[in-house]
């Protein structure tokens, strides 16, 4: 890679010393840094972005009222303040108090009460990803049957909860960004973010004292 080119004239004379000069040869740094290029572009991961996907609610009016819910299958969760949530199912129209519960946004708070009640959509989801490793399956492909299978098409039976998601005025903004990572960890196809009532206030005001 390198030489050391010396002048032949003057063999044998004393006098001034001999003048060397060298060179060196980069040629074989192109191949190298080529190699370096290919072998970074083959083993680098590309990241993904991290976003969350929402559906926003249509301007227009609809024609037709929204079908009713079980209220077996109901779940209201309200965002308090100092990062409180309180969760209780069915609703208040079935004539029947429900039991409300305080908890926080940690894996054993609301998230294993989410899990717990989505347990057969997540036993399926998980079932999903074996299949994902083991059958090779692209990631367009395993997309669209998640979406199956939190929708109520794909589970069949219809034990996925429906969260009616609350925020009160003294929740913060990050409390509304945990529930709905909440909402995405736990696979729960069906919430809706919805005014807080008066009523749901008192139920919450009578379950601290």
């Amino acid at each position: 890679m390198s030489e050391i080119n010396t002048d032949s004239k003057g063999k044998g004379k004393k006098g001034k010393p001999k003048k060397m000069s060298t060179r060196v040869d980069l040629t074989p740094m192109v191949d190298l840094g080529f190699l370096l290029i290919t072998f970074f572009l083959l083993a680098t991961t590309m990241i993904k972005p991290q976003t969350m996907e929402l559906v926003m609610p249509s301007k227009d009016k609809p024609t037709n009222p929204p079908p009713k819910a079980r209220a077996s299958r109901a779940v209201t969760i309200v965002l308090g303040k100092d990062n409180k949530v309180f969760y209780w199912a069915a609703e208040q129209d079935e004539k029947i108090t429900p039991k409300v519960i305080e908890t926080n946004y940690s894996s054993t708070g609301i998230r294993k009460y989410l899990l717990d009640r989505n347990k057969t959509v997540m036993d399926k989801v998980r079932q999903l990803e074996k299949d994902r490793i083991t059958k090779h399956m692209p990631d367009s492909v395993f997309d669209k049957e998640k979406i199956k299978l939190q929708s109520e098409e794909g589970v069949k039976v219809k034990l996925s909860p429906i969260i009616l998601i609350k925020p009160s005025e003294k929740a913060s903004y990050k409390n509304m960004v945990d529930i709905l990572d909440e909402m995405a960890i736990c696979n729960i196809g069906t919430y809706a973010i919805v005014d807080i009532t008066p009523q749901d206030t008192v139920l919450i005001k009578n379950a601290k004292k």
